[in-house]
């Protein structure tokens, strides 16, 4: 994997991350980038992440092997555009977006379909910019590609492979079936949190009654309506036929639901709370009921033989049981890689206390 010269345009925390990543494993590779804020690359120069000093003009990528588009939607499509003419003949296009198909159109209309490979590291959080990148943000995540109907197979499995080497647990998909996939489990969760929210928050009294007493439950199903309400804004607009399908879907299952309830139908609804609760244990990190409480927090750790190993002998030598453990693959709205759950409080708050004063970075969920 020959790739000794790579662009970003836009380096937050996905593309930050990523340029860190590939400086850690492959520090003789020159790193280039551009951003929307002079002190990004200033700060980027100084830590020795990228080789330029200050801002570049788009002809400065002329001669990349890879160019990662690490800016909104709508804006690394105007890149797009810009870039036509600058890329050499063998250089990868990608990006990072959580929503695939208007870029792929664009690619499409644009002629670039032999450039482009669409991608999708599902790692994340609620921070932003260069300066919350980590070196170790993909580590174990999943990362979706989506190659267009005319990219070489040679070129996808070496791009495939070059990600892969980066940590990150690779996946290929279409757009089309990448953008209902996360609709279903992150875009519409989004919209179904928010609405509940702003139903209690309109059903709610004068004395804040339901916000005073809102417990565990509420709490955790509601947790990712605090996300950024502009980058949601962004992906209902950018999916929004996907995501109008999957709302069409729920309001009829919400609907069969409801009648089951009108009529009393003990069975139905039973099986109605069976066959969720079913599927949901089935998930591979299994957590604490909705309705109960969850001692847990999240650790990075870097990908290496007896790491999780190392970890669980720490604890269980200060006398700390661990009730799960488990790595996270799409960790776009969690933090760290290793998600942890203890039997108590206790043991909670001393388990973190430990880890850190052992030099390891620790998440808690809010």
């Amino acid at each position: 994997m020959d790739f000794s010269r790579i662009g970003f345009i836009g380096l937050g925390l996905i593309g930050g991350s990523i340029a860190k990543t590939i400086k850690r494993l492959y520090p003789d590779t020159e790193l280039i980038a551009t951003a929307g804020h002079l002190s990004t690359i200033t700060e980027a120069y100084h830590d020795h992440t990228i080789s330029n000093s200050s801002l570049l003009e788009l002809s400065e990528f002329k001669d990349c092997d890879i160019i990662f588009l690490c800016c909104p939607v709508k804006q690394n499509i105007v890149y797009l555009n810009q870039l036509k003419n600058v890329i050499k003949k063998d250089c990868i296009l990608t990006d990072v977006g959580s929503v695939k198909g208007d870029i792929h159109r664009e690619v499409i209309a644009l002629g670039l379909e032999e450039s482009f490979i669409g991608g999708h590291p599902m790692t994340g959080s609620e921070k932003t910019g260069y300066g919350s990148a980590t070196a170790y943000l993909l580590e174990n995540a999943y990362y979706i590609l989506t190659p267009t109907a005319k990219t070489k197979e040679d070129t996808l499995l070496q791009f495939r492979d070059y990600i892969a080497s980066l940590g990150a647990q690779t996946m290929i998909l279409n757009y089309d079936e990448h953008d209902y996939a996360t609709a279903s489990i992150s875009h519409l969760p989004h919209i179904i949190a928010s609405s509940l929210v702003n139903l209690v928050a309109s059903a709610d009294n004068e004395a804040e009654t339901m916000k005073t007493i809102a417990a565990g439950g509420f709490r955790d199903i509601t947790r990712i309506a605090s996300s950024s309400p502009v980058m949601w804004q962004n992906i209902c607009l950018s999916n929004k036929t996907q995501v109008l399908k999957l709302i069409d879907q729920y309001m009829k299952m919400l609907s069969h639901t409801r009648a089951l309830i009108e009529s009393e139908d003990k069975d139905a609804i039973l099986d109605f709370f069976t066959s969720a609760k079913d599927y949901r244990d089935s998930l591979q990190i299994k957590t604490a009921s909705p309705v109960g409480k969850a001692y847990e927090f999240y650790c990075d750790l870097i990908d290496e033989a007896g790491g999780i190993a190392t970890i669980a002998t720490l604890l269980g030598e200060n006398r700390l049981s661990i009730k799960n453990i488990g790595i996270l693959h799409n960790r776009e709205f969690e933090h760290g890689v290793l998600h942890i759950e203890m039997y108590d409080e206790t043991s909670l708050h001393a388990a973190i206390s430990l880890l850190k004063a052992n030099n390891y970075k620790i998440y808690e969920r809010p």
